[in-house]
């Protein structure tokens, strides 16, 4: 719809609100914010594609969605500034993402996937970061995987599929 640096009319039509990407149209309608966009197409292709993002069980899909809404806003913040800062920022930066990471690895546990044996909605949520775990890296001095060694795993089941 537009790039990050111009805002089309079309895209302060559709997200008025925020005015940014990203803004999903289907059927004329929008749907923003991509937690929002990923829940509404598991929605509208239940019973369409292999396996659903969200579980099934409303506990189960509470949980999921706090997971989710962990990622959003205790992973990105911190991941944001590891690369866009430096100094004490930074380093704050480093400890507070190192340490919701390990929330995360805890969360995760033994399974291959938040979701258990199948990829699901904070897979989904999560996995953008794991391309970017070298630039934290570099950037931090520090090695996620001496960190988080089951978060690194994770990511390469991920990144297989």
């Amino acid at each position: 719809i537009t790039t990050l640096g111009g805002k089309s009319p079309m895209l302060l039509e559709m997200n008025p609100v925020h005015n940014q990407i990203p803004v999903l149209i289907h059927n004329g309608k929008p749907v923003c914010e991509s937690l929002i966009i990923v829940e509404y197409v598991d929605e509208v292709l239940k019973g369409k594609a292999s396996g659903n993002l969200l579980p099934c069980d409303s506990y189960q899909r509470s949980q999921a969605r706090f997971w989710a809404h962990f990622v959003d806003t205790k992973v990105y913040p911190p991941s944001w500034n590891l690369w866009r800062t430096q100094g004490e920022t930074q380093k704050k930066a480093k400890t507070d993402f190192i340490e919701s990471l390990k929330v995360l690895e805890e969360e995760l546990g033994e399974k291959c996937y938040f979701g258990g044996d199948n990829f699901g909605f904070v897979d989904t949520a999560f996995i953008p970061f794991y391309s970017w775990f070298y630039t934290y890296e570099i950037c931090g001095n520090f090695s996620i995987e001496a960190e988080c060694p089951k978060i690194v795993a994770w990511g390469k089941r991920c990144a297989q599929r």
